[in-house]
């Protein structure tokens, strides 16, 4: 979602397309000699660099590779050690220790200690900071650290999801020093794989190795980030081996990688989530019949073939393949025009509405082929949509105020439903300003799933906390995509992950 050139709706490429990227491509990626650096691209520049408030994707995934939190998830979304070697709860589940690394630094070369634990989680915790995690962690009631190594959560009650929360780039560990300087976000000292050397916003990143980093040799000695918002032109770059790994995000380029004899397509599917937000603060979208008709209008498989060539599947809220409901028992999956013309009239919009629906040009890069798709179904049952895309930072400023009728947007999944949603769906909850819609219903079935230890009885709870919010229809749930990352075939060890990590780049080698 960060600035974006012209946005390809094309279902293909023409070859004239590709000669243009190929010369945009040549201009703006300088050829190296220097084997040990990994050359790599993206389309969409970081939007800032404070780790616990940053939502968009493309801040993440630079991050991660700066920063470490406690703990991470593997490719099977199992709890793994980053900063933190082991962790234990309490039989009562209101206290969780860890134990940190020893040999976990920061790059100013500072042990990474207790302190610096507590400070971070205290600041997450602060309603100053307007961190993006911090329902997450609402059941921390205060935090011990008996000695540097050891650090205690006393929690206000059993959290079985806190685990994954703290395997989040937003609850990075920084330093305490950094956070009483109040520089957080300016600077970047982290703990992780790579330091930031240099960042020439909407241009480039430079990352080298942090030697000193607890996780052993990084694969490469730096990593050299060119920011490309055609993708067209990275494929190009990737063709004439001028870069080496580039992350995709549009299917429209991605499909076309496996036809280069000498690149290699990585293709996961993701937890992430396309999806039409409604506002039901504003009018007509108070009126649940309205957001109901909307719900049944919408032809969820043509959006996903239209705007991302089948390139996924129809989901329901939750995408966590244990836990998610089939979408077919879900409300107005199975699109009835008939049935959303009745609502609108049940609910005195017999003649439709006009409303309008923002967008972010390049994260992702179907947003405006979604929106053309659904204005178009939308305007079957009278609803006169206005698209408004919008350069990344607008939209997110709009986005987190709630200022809009409508959003495209793509959201983060998560490997526990209270994690991936209480911060929009339970009272508490930091992005309620988004969400615009709670009820008891919904509060109640996250609360209960939240302290839930049994497996079976948690699919069930979230299972009805589904069924619930679709029939309540605030948001209209479209479909998961997957994540695409393209490179040479000397490019060895990177492991993609449902969570669209790039974290795997610590380990990856140049072969010669």
């Amino acid at each position: 979602m960060v600035q974006h050139l012209t946005k390809k709706l094309l279902s293909g490429m023409t070859l004239s397309g590709i000669a243009l990227a190929a010369l945009l491509g040549i201009a703006a990626v300088p050829v190296q000699a220097d084997a040990a650096t990994l050359r790599m691209a993206w389309s969409q520049d970081a939007t800032g660099l404070d780790p616990h408030k940053q939502t968009a994707f493309s801040s993440l995934r630079l991050l991660e590779l700066i920063y470490e939190p406690l703990v991470r998830l593997d490719t099977s979304l199992q709890i793994t050690p980053a900063i933190a070697d082991s962790w234990q709860f309490s039989p009562d589940g209101k206290e969780l220790t860890f134990k940190l690394n020893p040999k976990a630094k920061f790059q100013n070369g500072a042990a990474v200690t207790s302190a610096d634990v507590k400070a971070s989680f205290e600041r997450i915790l602060d309603e100053k900071t307007s961190a993006a995690a911090r329902a997450n962690f609402l059941s921390i009631a205060s935090i011990d650290t008996p000695d540097p190594a050891t650090v205690v959560f006393h929690l206000s009650q059993p959290d079985v999801p806190i685990l994954t929360a703290m395997s989040d780039i937003n609850a990075a560990i920084v330093p305490a020093s950094e956070i009483a300087a109040g520089s957080i976000g300016t600077t970047t000292i982290g703990s992780g794989p790579f330091k930031l050397e240099k960042w020439d916003p909407n241009s480039k990143e430079v990352l080298v190795a942090n030697n000193d980093w607890a996780g052993g040799a990084t694969g490469v000695e730096g990593i050299d980030i060119s920011v490309l918002p055609d993708e067209t032109a990275i494929l190009a770059a990737l063709r004439t081996k001028q870069i080496d790994f580039a992350l995709l995000n549009d299917p429209l380029v991605a499909t076309l990688v496996p036809k280069e004899a000498g690149l290699q397509l990585n293709r996961m599917p993701v937890l992430a989530y396309h999806v039409l937000q409604l506002n039901p603060s504003r009018k007509p979208m108070t009126e649940l019949k309205v957001r109901q008709a909307i719900s049944c209008a919408i032809d969820r498989q043509e959006v996903l073939d239209t705007a991302s060539l089948g390139e996924g599947k129809i989901t329901g809220p939750l995408t966590i393949p244990a836990l998610a409901t089939d979408p077919n028992q879900l409300f107005c999956y199975t699109r009835d025009i008939e049935k959303a013309k009745k609502l609108m009239a049940e609910a005195g919009y017999a003649d439709g509405f006009s409303a309008s629906v923002i967008g972010a040009t390049g994260e992702p890069p179907t947003a405006a082929a979604e929106a053309q798709v659904i204005q178009s179904q939308l305007a079957e049952i009278g609803v006169k949509l206005d698209i408004k895309m919008m350069e990344l930072n607008v939209y997110v400023d709009a986005w987190l105020k709630g200022d809009f009728d409508m959003a495209i947007a793509l959201n983060g999944g998560r490997a526990d439903p209270y994690t991936m949603y209480n911060r929009y769906w339970t009272k508490a909850g930091n992005l309620q300003k988004v969400a615009n819609y709670i009820d008891d219903t919904l509060d109640g079935l996250m609360q209960k799933g939240r302290t839930e230890t049994d497996p079976a009885a948690r699919k069930v709870i979230f299972g009805d906390f589904e069924k619930h919010i679709t029939e309540m229809s605030p948001w209209i749930w479209l479909y998961t995509s997957y994540s695409y990352t393209a490179q040479q075939k000397n490019v060895g060890g990177f492991v993609p992950v449902p969570t669209g990590s790039l974290f795997s780049l610590a380990k990856v080698t140049l072969q010669q």
